[in-house]
Order: C-alpha cells, then sequence, then structure tokens
C-alpha cells in the first residue's frame, strides 16, 4: 500500500482557475490558444494550470457531450414521479442505465423527476416497461427545447472532504493513495480515511 501524503498543499481556485473551468465546461474540446485569448493567459500557461487541475482531483475527464435528438428519434419529456412503493435509490439506478433517459434529479422533498427521448409510439407504454405505474404517480410534460448548459460562474466552488464531505480549505491536507488523490479538511479525517481504506483492503 503507498501513501503519498501532502499536507497543507490543497491547490487553492483562484478567478482565473473559475474562468478556466467554465470554458471547459461549455466546449471540453475548446483550444487552450482560445481559453488563454479569453483569460489573458499564453497557452503553455493554460495547459499548465489545467494539469494542476487534474491533479489536485478537480477535473476528473473529459467526456464527449451528445445532443441525442440528432442520433435518436422521439420528442424530450419530463417525468415526474413520486408516492413510489420502491426506494428512491433503486429509482434513479435503474433509470440512470435507462437507454433513452438523459437526466435524473432527485429533489429535496424525496420525489425523483427524469428527462427522456422515448422511441416514437406510446409514452405510457414506454413508462410501463420502466415503472410500475400501479404504485407511483407520474406526471409527463412533454417539452419543446432541453438545453443542457452546467455553469460554474457564480457559485461556490470549493473542494469537499473525503471523510466528512466538509469544504477543505487553505489549512486542509490531501494525499495519494495507490494513485488517487484524495482532499481532507483536517488530519483527522486523513487519519481515519487511511486507516479505513487500509482495513478494507487487508480484509480483501
Amino acid at each position: 500500500m503507498w501513501h503519498e501524503v501532502e499536507p497543507r498543499c490543497v491547490h487553492e481556485l483562484d478567478d482565473t482557475d473559475l474562468e478556466i473551468l467554465e470554458l471547459l465546461g461549455e466546449d471540453a474540446r475548446r483550444p487552450y490558444s482560445e481559453i488563454a485569448d479569453q483569460v489573458g493567459m499564453s497557452g503553455p500557461g493554460v495547459s499548465d494550470r489545467v494539469d494542476r487541475l487534474r491533479e489536485a482531483g478537480v477535473i476528473e475527464r473529459f467526456t464527449v457531450d451528445l445532443d441525442r435528438s440528432q442520433i435518436r428519434g422521439g420528442s424530450p419529456v419530463l417525468v415526474q414521479v413520486s408516492d413510489g412503493g420502491e426506494s428512491v435509490e433503486r429509482l434513479q439506478e435503474d433509470l440512470s442505465s435507462a437507454d433513452a433517459v438523459e437526466h435524473v434529479f432527485v429533489t429535496a422533498a424525496g420525489d425523483l423527476t427524469f428527462i427522456a427521448r422515448p422511441p416514437e409510439g406510446s409514452v405510457r407504454e414506454w413508462l410501463d416497461d420502466r415503472l410500475d405505474l400501479g404504485t407511483v404517480t407520474v406526471d409527463v410534460t412533454l417539452l419543446d427545447e432541453v438545453n443542457w448548459t452546467p455553469s460554474i460562474g457564480g457559485t461556490a466552488f470549493a473542494l469537499a472532504c473525503a471523510e466528512c464531505g466538509n469544504t477543505v480549505d487553505s489549512e486542509g491536507e490531501q494525499e495519494t493513495i495507490d494513485g488517487d488523490r484524495y482532499h481532507f479538511c483536517c488530519s483527522s479525517c486523513r487519519s481515519q480515511f487511511v486507516e479505513r481504506h487500509d482495513r478494507i483492503a487487508e480484509e480483501a
């Protein structure tokens, strides 16, 4: 088991980091030279920033965001599910893996909402194959247009402690375990996390 301890070395995100993240959030394939022009840096400087954000675990991977309306038929629908006999967690897991479902949300009230593009045909029949319509209340709304534009700007952006979930500030610590980097708000959380990780590894 290999641990690399790096106390008090948490990457502090500044305005430039947030601007770079927002630009990458809009288009992950955006050239570094274009980002550099917008944030007032050189291309290599932006590349170094992105590398540091990846090393800090802020950027985990780059993905391709598909406009599914261009590759699959079906009209987008907003489905709200409540009063379910099944657990919300189970429904969320099942729906997240369904082919036509694009986004799944759980509300503060514990209800489940998702956006999907069922194949052409009966929406009710498609829903009945995935939900027990006899035990849940379902409200379906046909959507005219769907735009998915997650934003970073204007939000409080901070690393979360891998042990307790609290915000990690400049007093926090980070540690690399088996190639993965974790952030902690204090040494106590780091120790508890490492001890549990080692115990599970020994029992495996």
